[in-house]
């Protein structure tokens, strides 16, 4: 790979992403105000890693594989664009493409997966698309290379790979490299592959498209380095690739001390890991005897990750967040600061991975108009649902973390349920031994209901303060929209989102108000005293992914 004129040996499967962290580069582009910014989602939500490869401006850095000898330049805002190809012929809607499947499943995650083969099995025809260029989604996350010095894959990557070789065996149809940016009620899906322009309309739908981690907007927030949690496994997981060499993680939650024993074990030196919620202490045993009784197996995962986080030298620091992060002229010096607002530290390290909790990834299912009710203890929204995933619109089922979170075992256990429930929806009879394998999951989605509600009492931790913002701190990273300039705003009496996304611009960037409408309409609530509910924060709009106005013009 030629980056900015310099040879990078890049792993043939690994992303753009992986190759260039691998190299030492940290910034991929820069903003409007010329601050650089580099990986940060790791799984084409953010947009930030945007990059030229071979002339093509704007590509995900993340979610490109090196396939071949490639040329990449960091993205600049407002660089001149090649022009389009002249001479394109009118087109209308009825020249797209169009795929009938029985069954759509918009994820190939572990739900999405699940569902797929339920539904095969009860004899429907199925579809499972997925934007990533490999299935599994962000749990089953599948090794995209194959070197001898590479760790092999391990129990969770084989778990994965035995689902996804079951859905092909069964003739399930995996699509790859899809990206689903508009739905249509009552049942119809606008997607891009390859460049080319797809209309979906299948007589059910199935959505488990997950969710992304939430922001956490302090000052340096933005700065090249800082990722998020699931950014750095993900190089991990897939590429084998460290994000760095003197690693801090912070957040709430489980996944963290995950990515610190997966850091330690290939190799990597993580400075500490930085949990929001206090230290569990006796008040908690009654909440631990109850997760090893319902799930004895994450227990002991859970137990192990300690052990070789141990055997690494991290420290474990509970009750603090990080306050602030600052470049400094080898990496980052990163503030932290008790949840109090007290007890000041400061870690000196290369990259901080921030892992504060999930956000469904719920778009598709309110631009369809499904309804939704928002949790207060875990502050987001949850698709209203039967027991059978369908929700309150005809044909259309939902099911994993994209209707409120879960985790990975519950979405297996409702991706049985889910797609048998949609293959019986259109006349499929399924016989008696998938009848009783929809009862296992049943009974098995309870009970990873049961350690999931004691889990996140254990993690139980404030919620994000914009007391930890300063006037200067971007609150949206895409248009570099400050917590100053919403004060302004707030300032003129502007109430409702809509008013102030209109005078600031915050969350009409790339990533659409995925990491700033949730804090801003927290900041709403609190401010005015009102609760939040499925009719606050930013209105659905599409398409809810950046989609290529060429790709729609070509229509392949």
């Amino acid at each position: 790979m030629n980056f900015e004129g310099e040879t990078i040996a890049a792993r043939p499967g690994e992303s753009i992403a992986a190759a260039l962290i691998a190299h030492g580069v940290r910034g991929f582009r820069t903003t409007r105000c010329q601050a650089e910014r580099g990986l940060f989602c790791g799984m084409g939500v953010c947009q930030d890693c945007l990059v030229e490869i071979d002339g093509k401006p704007n590509q995900r850095a993340c979610m490109t594989k090196v396939e071949h000898a490639v040329t990449v330049r960091r993205e600049a805002h407002a660089r001149a664009l090649a022009p389009m190809v002249a001479g394109l012929p009118p087109t209308t809607i009825e020249a797209v493409e169009v795929v009938e499947p029985q069954i759509l499943i918009v994820g190939a995650g572990p739900g999405g997966l699940a569902a797929a083969i339920a539904a095969r099995r009860a004899g429907a025809e199925v579809l499972v698309v997925d934007e990533r260029s490999q299935p599994g989604g962000q749990f089953f996350k599948q090794l995209s290379v194959e070197l001898p010095a590479a760790a092999p894959p391990d129990a969770q990557h084989r778990e994965g790979a035995t689902l996804i070789a079951q859905a092909r065996r069964l003739g399930v149809e995996i699509r790859t490299g899809v990206t689903v940016w508009g739905a249509f009620p009552p049942m119809e899906f606008a997607a891009t592959q390859n460049g080319r322009t797809l209309r979906l309309l299948p007589r059910a739908a199935v959505i488990a498209t997950g969710a992304y981690e939430r922001g956490w907007p302090v000052p340096g927030w933005t700065l090249p380095g800082v990722m998020t949690t699931g950014a750095a496994q993900t190089l991990w997981r897939t590429a084998r690739r460290l994000p760095g060499e003197r690693v801090l993680i912070a957040g709430n939650g489980p996944l963290n001390l995950q990515l610190a024993a997966e850091l330690i074990a290939g190799g990597g030196s993580v400075v500490g890991v930085i949990e929001a919620a206090r230290r569990p202490g006796l008040g908690q045993a009654g909440l631990l005897a109850r997760m090893a009784l319902t799930s004895p197996g994450l227990v002991r995962d859970g137990l192990r990750y300690h052990a070789m986080r141990r055997s690494g030298g991290a420290a474990m620091l509970h009750g603090m967040v990080v306050a602030a992060i600052d470049k400094t002229s080898d990496g980052l010096s990163v503030k932290l600061q008790d949840t109090q607002g007290g007890n000041e530290q400061r870690r000196e390290v290369d990259v901080l991975c921030l892992g504060y909790g999930f956000e469904p990834s719920n778009e598709l299912l309110r631009a369809l108009g499904c309804g939704h009710d928002y949790d207060p203890s875990r502050r987001h929204l949850v698709t209203r649902r039967e027991a059978s995933g369908l929700t309150d619109l005809p044909g259309i089922y939902a099911l994993g973390d994209c209707t409120g979170l879960g985790g990975a075992r519950a979405a297996l256990a409702e991706g049985e349920m889910v797609g048998l429930a949609a293959a019986q929806a259109l006349g499929y009879r399924p016989d008696a031994a998938l009848l009783a394998a929809a009862a296992t999951a049943q009974v098995a989605l309870a009970r990873h209901r049961r350690f999931q509600d004691a889990l996140w009492r254990l993690y139980a931790a404030p919620a994000y303060s914009a007391k930890l913002a300063t006037p200067q701190t971007l609150l949206c990273r895409c248009e570099e929209v400050s917590f100053g300039e919403v004060e302004a705003a707030l300032a003129e009496e502007m109430r409702q989102m809509g008013a102030i996304k209109r005078r600031t611009r915050v969350g009409m960037g790339r990533c659409q108000g995925r990491y700033c409408a949730p804090v801003l309409d927290a900041l709403l609530a609190e401010r005015h005293g009102r609760p939040r509910d499925e009719h606050s924060g930013f209105a659905p709009r599409l398409p809810v992914k950046p989609v290529a106005i060429e790709d729609l013009a070509r229509l392949g």
